[in-house]
């Protein structure tokens, strides 16, 4: 488990290999300044170092790129995907100082935004597919959040029956992760972020 704490946000993340596999084949990779934070998950399509070579490209490039805005990084993902297997990415960036969420994704990779205070659920649609290096179109949302909103990124190696229920009966981020921590039962790689907005 890696943990992010921080006046404006705290996290924590799961990312576990396939069984019989030393390497997950997906990646995350995380960014946080004074006045943003990003995210981001990908899954390479298949499992083990190929998967893991083609995920690789996300904290390749966002280590270097972070400052760039949602679909410029996402466009820089795809165009390093040529020839590798591909992987299902998402990507979202906070603004602090105008309490802004962007999000992007393409392929099966889910994403859900609680509010605790009107028990509202936000759950973005992605782009279906996989970033592959072919032209892709993106669909980039933007939400604006509240203190203490609830946010759930995951790739498909976890699976949840009812993360509204879940995220409702939790509310914090660390009985959270350890509610999906319980609950999962999982054959695949298997990555997940459980993290809260705080002000």
């Amino acid at each position: 488990m890696e943990t992010i704490h921080h006046s404006f946000i705290e996290a924590l993340i799961f990312n576990e290999a396939k069984k019989g596999n030393y390497e997950s084949g997906d990646s995350y990779h995380t960014v946080l300044t004074d006045e943003y934070f990003i995210c981001s998950i990908a899954d390479g399509l298949g499992s083990g170092p190929v998967a893991r070579e083609s995920s690789q490209v996300i904290p390749q490039i966002l280590k270097e790129y972070h400052h760039e805005t949602i679909d410029e990084l996402m466009m820089r993902f795809n165009k390093l995907m040529v020839q590798k297997r591909g992987a299902a990415v998402a990507i979202f960036k906070v603004h602090f100082k105008n309490k802004t969420l962007e999000y992007s994704c393409v392929g099966n990779i889910r994403f859900y935004l609680y509010r605790k205070g009107t028990g509202e659920m936000i759950y973005p649609l992605p782009v279906m597919g996989y970033l592959s290096g072919r032209p892709q179109t993106l669909r980039t949302q933007l939400y604006t959040y509240v203190e203490d909103d609830l946010f759930l990124i995951h790739s498909d190696g976890v699976d949840l029956r009812n993360p509204k229920a879940m995220m409702r009966q939790a509310g914090t981020p660390e009985r959270l992760y350890y509610d999906i921590l319980r609950s999962i039962q999982t054959g695949d790689d298997a990555t997940f972020i459980a993290g809260s907005l705080l002000k």
